[in-house]
């Protein structure tokens, strides 16, 4: 499997300093931390969101957390908002959904990290491709997206449970 992505070849044009992890397909958020040796916190999902026809946002959701919709609602001060089909998403982004990720997309998305991302020295997130996963640190990762970073998710109990 190739790891040039557009993702990986967007990084490689800015100045981040990033490490590429390339790992099996996993088949779980908890899977995925484990074989980049990493906690489930560390691991970000990249999810997309309408805010309306044609306007959509990136949010960086860590593992073992989840969307709080009323906190992103007031975050983005908007008060509808929804989640894309799998058709739409990669129709928006370039990637297929479990490989969406900000960098290389094929537009510019504002992106929301939250803020539970900030006291890691390093956070995972996706590289374009099914498993090709990129580690940067949380500070680098919001200069290179310049991302908003919020207060937006919560636990995931169901997660945590696992």
């Amino acid at each position: 499997m190739s790891t040039e992505t557009p993702a990986t070849r967007a990084l490689h044009d800015i100045d981040v300093r990033f490490e590429l992890i390339r790992t099996e397909r996993p088949t779980s958020a908890r899977e995925s931390a484990a074989l980049q040796g990493i906690e489930l916190a560390q691991l970000l999902r990249t999810i997309v969101v309408r805010l309306a026809e044609g306007s959509y946002v990136f949010v960086l959701v860590p593992g073992g957390r989840q969307i709080d919709w009323p906190k992103l609602r007031a975050s983005l001060g908007v008060k509808r908002m929804s989640l894309p089909d799998a058709a739409e998403a990669k129709a928006v982004t370039g990637y297929e959904r479990g490989a969406i990720t900000p960098f290389g997309a094929s537009d510019p998305w504002p992106v929301i990290a939250d803020t539970s991302i900030l006291p890691w020295d390093r956070v995972a997130i996706g590289g374009g491709a099914h498993g090709v996963n990129v580690h940067v640190s949380p500070a680098d990762l919001v200069r290179a997206l310049d991302a908003t970073v919020a207060d937006v998710t919560a636990p995931n109990e169901a997660a945590s449970a696992e």
